[in-house]
């Protein structure tokens, strides 16, 4: 038995105690959680993710995660002298590089998560979009200016979509079971080719075809700074508008937030830019006043 002073435990009792009327708020909802950046690379913290994702499932919430992998993709290319490029984030995928992508994606890194999940405790499956056609997918073009000649053109990226439907039936029988899903962000296009999804807004479609109460996005940050380089709790969808308007959210956080935003436009209740980095950050986000991130909603409450 485990010595622990009665400051400890009243300690224990106490978060526990705290946490319960958020368990009632959440309980038979839906989170779908991105999950990727440094909290995916470390295994300490990624071993603190899968037990704090098998406990929501354990006290009712059901969890949904959707995980990305760039680091781990760009390793792969580079061992296998692929090169490869970005355009405005997103990774410019031919048909040597989208077959490496679902490899590492659907293959490495899915499974070690599920089996980070089974470690904690609990039951997962691993899924590509392309199972059961979760998630349908068209592919993406990018507009840019010649900078000679100043002629818009129409810039083909190769294999990378963004979903244009999303198979929920597929998500909503595992939520009736103990199975936690754990989703590759590949699609299935039009013809059938292999498309490469941005990991954000495969969790921000899935978001919305499930209903959920929160998309939870975590990032390498602590959440959406202010002009000081403060962290502001929470925000409505204006706010967030004007912040990129005026530069203060800027650089890759702009893609981010504006996945949550079409979130919330479209239906979830709120997201949140979560700090990845900070152990438990799911758990005090959902199940504790303080709060990990910043919250986007629509409109502050009254």
């Amino acid at each position: 038995m485990t010595d622990h002073t009665d400051d400890e435990i009243g300690f224990r009792a106490s978060v526990l105690s705290d946490a319960l009327p958020f368990m009632r708020r959440y309980s038979g909802q839906t989170v779908v959680v991105k999950y990727g950046g440094h909290a995916m690379g470390d295994r300490a913290r990624a071993q603190n993710f899968a037990r704090d994702v098998v406990l929501l499932k354990q006290i009712g919430i059901h969890p949904v995660i959707v995980h990305g992998g760039g680091p781990q993709i760009g390793q792969m290319l580079e061992r296998l002298r692929i090169k490869s490029s970005f355009v405005d984030g997103l990774r410019v995928t031919d048909q040597a590089t989208v077959e490496i992508v679902e490899m590492v994606l659907s293959g490495s890194i899915n499974k070690e998560i599920v089996g980070l999940i089974s470690e904690a405790g609990g039951k997962a499956i691993g899924l590509s979009g392309k199972d059961a056609e979760l998630i349908k997918a068209r592919k993406v073009t990018r507009r840019t200016r010649d900078p000679g000649s100043h002629l818009e053109q129409v810039l083909d990226l190769g294999f990378v979509g963004e979903p244009t439907e999303i198979n929920a039936s597929v998500l909503e029988l595992l939520e009736k079971s103990d199975i936690i899903p754990v989703v590759a962000p590949i699609g299935t296009g039009p013809d059938g080719e292999t498309l490469n999804i941005n990991a954000d807004t495969a969790a921000g479609a899935i978001a919305v075809a499930l209903e959920a109460k929160r998309l939870l996005v975590l990032t390498d940050t602590a959440g959406v700074l202010d002009h000081d380089k403060k962290v502001m709790p929470e925000i409505t969808i204006d706010e967030a508008r004007e912040l990129i308007r005026t530069g203060v959210i800027h650089g890759g956080m702009i893609p981010k937030i504006e996945t949550c935003l079409d979130a919330v436009d479209e239906g979830v209740e709120a997201a949140v830019i979560l700090d990845g980095r900070r152990d438990h950050a799911v758990l005090v986000e959902l199940l504790s006043s303080e709060g990990a991130g910043t919250l986007i909603r629509r409109r502050r409450r009254g």
